[in-house]
C-alpha cells in the first residue's frame, strides 16, 4: 500500500504534516483577521467569534475564553449528537484559534473604519477558514451546532447556519446599531466569496458544448490546434427529435478565443454554448 502510494507522489507521513499546517495556519489567520479587523470595529460576522464581540462589548468578557467556552462544548456535543468524531484535525482548529486570539489580542487595531473592518475581517475569515478546510478540518464553533440544529429539526443545513448566523448579527444590530449589523452582513458575505476562492482559485476555465453537423472535423481541428480532448454526449433535437450529438471541451480561458475561431472556421453556423468551470482537475490541469 505505501509503496502504490510513493508511486502515486504520495508520501502519507508528508500529507499528515501539511494537513496540520494548513490547520493551524488557517486558524492563525482567522485569529489575526479577528483581532486586527472585525473586534476593534465591533463586526459581528457570524459564528462564536461574532458571539464573542458581543459579549466582549456588552460585559467586557476576554474573546478567546467565550471562543473556548463556546467551542469545546460544541465539540463534544457533535460528538456524542451526531455520533461522529470529527477528528483531532478539526479539535486542533477549536482550541489553537482561541489560543491565538488571546496570545494576539494586545496587536493595535489595523483600522477603525467598519467598512475596511468588515471588508478585510472577511477577507481574512475566508482566508483561513479555507485554508483550514485545505487540511480536512474546521474551527467547530456554530458550524457544528448548525449540524445538531439540522439533526433534530429536519430543516436543510445551509438554511441551518444561515438561521444561526443570521441570530448573530441580529443581535449585533441590536447591542450595537443597524449599521453595526449590515457591517456584520458584508463581513459575512466578503467571507462566503473568499472560501470560496481559496478552495477553487482563481484558474476559471470555459466548457464549450458545441453543436454542428461537421462534428467529425470540428473535433480533429480541435485537437489538432488546440491539443485539448473531446467528449462526445448523445443529443436529440427538440423539434425534429433527429439525433444530434453534441461536443463538450474545457479549456484555459486564454484558448477560448481560440476555440471559438476553430469552430467558426469549420462550421459557421455550428450552435456554441459556453460555461464558466470553476475548477477543472485531470490532465492538461490540475491534478485531483
Amino acid at each position: 500500500m505505501n509503496k502504490k502510494r510513493r508511486q502515486q507522489g504520495k508520501h502519507p507521513k508528508l500529507e499528515l504534516v501539511k494537513e496540520y499546517i494548513y490547520i493551524l495556519l488557517g486558524s492563525a489567520t482567522v485569529a489575526l483577521s479577528f483581532n486586527l479587523f472585525l473586534l476593534p470595529n465591533k463586526v459581528a460576522s457570524g459564528g462564536v467569534s461574532g458571539i464573542s464581540t458581543i459579549l466582549h462589548s456588552l460585559l467586557g468578557w476576554e474573546p478567546a475564553y467565550v471562543q473556548w467556552a463556546f467551542n469545546i462544548p460544541l465539540f463534544i456535543a457533535g460528538v456524542i449528537f451526531l455520533g461522529k468524531v470529527y477528528g483531532v484535525r478539526t479539535l486542533v482548529g477549536t482550541v489553537f484559534l482561541p489560543f491565538v486570539v488571546y496570545l494576539s489580542r494586545d496587536l493595535e487595531p489595523a483600522t477603525l473604519d467598519p467598512l475596511l473592518g468588515s471588508l478585510f475581517g472577511g477577507i481574512g475569515i475566508g482566508l483561513g477558514l479555507g485554508i483550514t478546510f485545505r487540511g480536512n478540518a474546521s474551527t467547530g464553533g456554530t458550524d457544528l451546532a448548525a449540524q445538531i440544529v439540522h439533526k433534530f429539526t429536519g430543516l436543510s443545513l445551509g438554511k441551518c447556519v444561515l438561521f444561526i448566523d443570521g441570530l448573530i448579527v441580529l443581535s449585533a444590530a441590536i447591542v450595537f446599531n443597524i449599521e453595526s449589523g449590515l457591517y456584520a452582513l458584508i463581513g459575512l458575505f466578503v467571507t462566503s466569496k473568499t472560501i470560496d476562492l481559496v478552495q477553487v482559485g482563481l484558474g476559471y476555465s470555459k466548457m464549450a458544448l458545441i453543436i454542428t453537423n461537421k462534428q467529425d472535423k470540428v473535433r480533429q481541428e480541435i485537437f489538432d490546434k488546440l491539443d485539448r480532448g473531446v467528449t462526445k454526449i448523445s443529443g436529440y433535437g427538440g423539434y425534429t427529435d433527429d439525433e444530434r450529438p453534441m461536443l463538450m471541451c474545457v479549456v484555459d480561458q486564454t484558448e477560448f478565443t481560440k476555440l471559438k475561431q476553430v469552430v467558426r472556421s469549420v462550421d459557421t453556423s455550428a450552435f456554441v454554448v459556453v460555461m464558466d468551470a470553476a475548477e477543472v482537475l485531470g490532465e492538461g490541469f490540475k491534478r485531483a
